[in-house]
């Protein structure tokens, strides 16, 4: 059960952010962690504020595990394609579909899934349904709908028990502060992937008409030249996000299988699809072109 804040002008400001509180009664299992629970009997997000209490539903519509992996920036969700599907096909009424985000089932805030071909605006946290076919299966915790200007109160997504659950799950992706941006290249850039002591690694390299050879894609050093010239070397999921996130918008960025006349021992290969899918949704949040080869 969820108990809300009410009466006083901390509790109206509360409110108006979507912030919950629990009641001592609520038993909450000690390992689910993060997850996104409708509301038990589908209550519209028009009564949420004026209720004294909510339940919440059986089972999650969002659990931890169908999470590949969340934006602690930009509360972005890369969903396995059965959650995104699930997301997909809620039946959200132009006037909302009210969601619980909870930890260990214990409520923090709540918010409302909401369509994109509404008319009505809402003032809270929404999550948009998926309209049609994406290239990813994202979906955002954003604020306000049809846009954040329409949002009212603090914003509860930094809740420091939400952050800690979906870090302790391998969940949570914190950018590294910006860098600068690296050039625009006449031929778009090149990625490569290899597995080095059970890392994976990823060099990021200028495009040329030229072959790469093996030895050059797999130098350690990085570095980003006076004449343009980039060649990043770096490990695991994170790093290349933030690497991929430096390449300017619009820009074509090609995952290459490996330099061709690479012998066949090269380590180079895709990594699991799970980090493969992780990356293109990256690419696609930075507005890249990017390809991928069949995996």
């Amino acid at each position: 059960m969820v108990r809300l804040f009410r009466g006083a002008a901390a509790g109206r400001a509360l409110l108006a952010a979507g912030v919950l509180l629990v009641s001592a009664g609520c038993s909450a299992p000690a390992d689910e962690g993060f997850a996104i629970y409708l509301t038990k009997n589908d209550i519209p997000p028009s009564q949420m504020d004026v209720l004294s209490h909510v339940d919440i539903a059986e089972e999650p519509v969002i659990s931890a595990d169908d999470i590949l992996s969340y934006n602690a920036a930009t509360h972005e969700m890369l969903l396995t394609e059965e959650a995104f599907a699930r997301v997909a096909d809620l039946q959200v009424p132009t006037s909302g579909r009210s969601f619980v985000v909870c930890v260990d089932r214990a409520p923090l805030y709540w918010g409302a899934f909401w369509a994109l071909y509404s008319s009505q605006s809402f003032d809270g946290v929404t999550i948009w349904k998926p309209l049609g076919v994406q290239d990813s299966a994202v979906v955002a915790i954003t604020l306000g709908y049809p846009g954040s200007s329409f949002y009212q109160g603090e914003d509860p997504r930094d809740d420091p028990l939400v952050m800690a659950a979906l870090e302790r799950a391998d969940k949570l992706f914190v950018p590294p502060p910006e860098e600068s941006p690296l050039p625009r290249s006449m031929k778009g850039y090149e990625l490569y992937s290899w597995q080095d002591g059970g890392e994976w690694r990823f060099a990021l390299m200028t495009g040329t008409n030229r072959n790469k050879t093996a030895e050059e894609v797999l130098s350690p050093e990085s570095s980003v030249s006076s004449d343009g010239w980039v060649h990043l070397n770096v490990v695991g999921l994170d790093a290349i996000k933030a690497a991929l996130s430096r390449v300017p918008e619009g820009e074509h960025v090609s995952w290459l299988a490996g330099p061709r006349g690479a012998q066949s021992g090269a380590p180079f290969g895709l990594p699991p699809e799970s980090m493969v899918d992780a990356i293109e949704a990256h690419a696609g949040q930075c507005g890249l072109n990017f390809y991928v080869p069949a995996h």
